[in-house]
């Protein structure tokens, strides 16, 4: 990346700059369905849709708040131990966040398990700190970061919704299908994550196939679904 091109990422220009900063992680850079990030917590924890969401919001959160104070502390951190530093700011917020969910619902804490302090190595995090976050300031720091846990967030919930439907016929614990609804019991196993995860990435990649497609004809998704 150039020195101009990062100095721009750093200093969006207006709106415009700011709200592509926060919406470039929710869809062109998906943690989950582009970059394939975060892969532990999204095919373990998402066996229903609150699990997923309780998940995504506070990743989210630590993503925020150690980008935050990463770029606050970036010309005074040196090089050599920034990786170190980034973990241990990371760490910290990893803490806040289990010792607020174990206070709140022993029930989500426990649903969620090891998974909450796995947060702290999450590459989502990392990544973003190293770079993105040491090289702007405060504000499209966390920008960029909530964006991110915005986009972490959509993923896990369209896996969690899915499974959650099709594996126990509720959504957020309310039946939706009635009594003679048969679960598809492989949806709450490990295998079911997989098989969620891969018609998702089927079915973006399908639809991206058919923007470029729809594209070179000049047509819109839009127009094409309407048959104008």
């Amino acid at each position: 990346m150039s020195h101009d091109h990062a100095q721009g990422a750093g200093a969006p220009a207006g709106i415009t700059g700011a709200w592509e900063q926060l919406t470039e992680g929710v869809w062109k850079q998906n943690p989950v369905f582009v970059m394939m990030l975060g892969m532990c917590p999204a095919l373990a924890v998402t066996v229903s849709a609150i699990n997923a969401l309780s998940m995504g919001v506070a990743t989210t959160f630590v993503l925020v708040a150690s980008c935050a104070l990463v770029s606050l502390l970036r010309r005074l951190v040196p090089k050599e131990v920034r990786i170190a530093t980034y973990i241990v700011i990371i760490a910290t917020f990893v803490t806040v966040v289990d010792y607020t969910i174990q206070a709140v619902s022993l029930k989500l804490y426990e649903a969620l398990g090891a998974f909450i302090q796995l947060i702290v190595v999450n590459c989502i995090i990392l990544g973003r700190a190293e770079a993105h976050a040491s090289k702007n300031p405060p504000l499209p720091a966390m920008l960029n970061a909530l964006g991110m846990g915005a986009g972490f967030t959509l993923g896990l919930f369209a896996l969690g919704a899915v499974r959650e439907i099709l594996g126990a016929g509720t959504l957020f614990g309310v039946a939706l299908f009635g009594a003679q609804f048969q679960p598809w019991v492989v949806m709450v196993l490990p295998p079911g994550g997989f098989f969620v995860l891969g018609s998702w990435l089927l079915f973006f990649a399908w639809w991206e196939k058919r923007k470029r497609r729809l594209a070179a004809t000049g047509a819109t998704p839009a127009s094409a679904a309407t048959g104008a």
